[in-house]
């Protein structure tokens, strides 16, 4: 029996989310990435292949906070996302969770999306 490990059964998450969830234009595809120092979400619009609104532990106005990847890190992204995405006028999106269970870092990344306007 071959034994396989937590990231290839995570990406085999990730494969079965994507056959299911596309962004277009009037709904992006909101994806988040929770590396082991950083934080990365954007929202894609898969029919033209481009990315309409992006932000991460690494942009300017969050550098010097120092993000790092937990609740309370995903927590202010998530506010700071969903401000930005407002601005650039996307109100509903379809929220990919890249493979991961909806808990912790996810949930918090998202109930904080959600109080600053976006709908999902």
């Amino acid at each position: 029996m071959k034994l396989e490990t937590k990231n290839s059964l995570r990406q085999k998450r990730r494969w079965r989310i994507r056959r299911k969830v596309s962004g277009t234009a009037e709904r992006p595809r909101l994806a988040i990435h929770f590396s082991g120092k950083h934080i990365y979400a954007q929202c894609i619009d898969d029919d033209a292949g481009r990315t309409l609104v992006y932000a991460s532990s690494l942009s300017k106005d969050l550098r010097e906070e120092k993000l790092s990847p937990t609740i309370a890190g995903a927590e202010k992204l998530g506010k700071l996302f969903g401000e930005k995405a407002k601005a650039a006028g996307v109100e509903t999106v379809v929220f990919d969770r890249g493979g991961r269970r909806y808990h912790g870092r996810v949930k918090m990344f998202a109930d904080a999306a959600r109080e600053a306007g976006l709908k999902f």
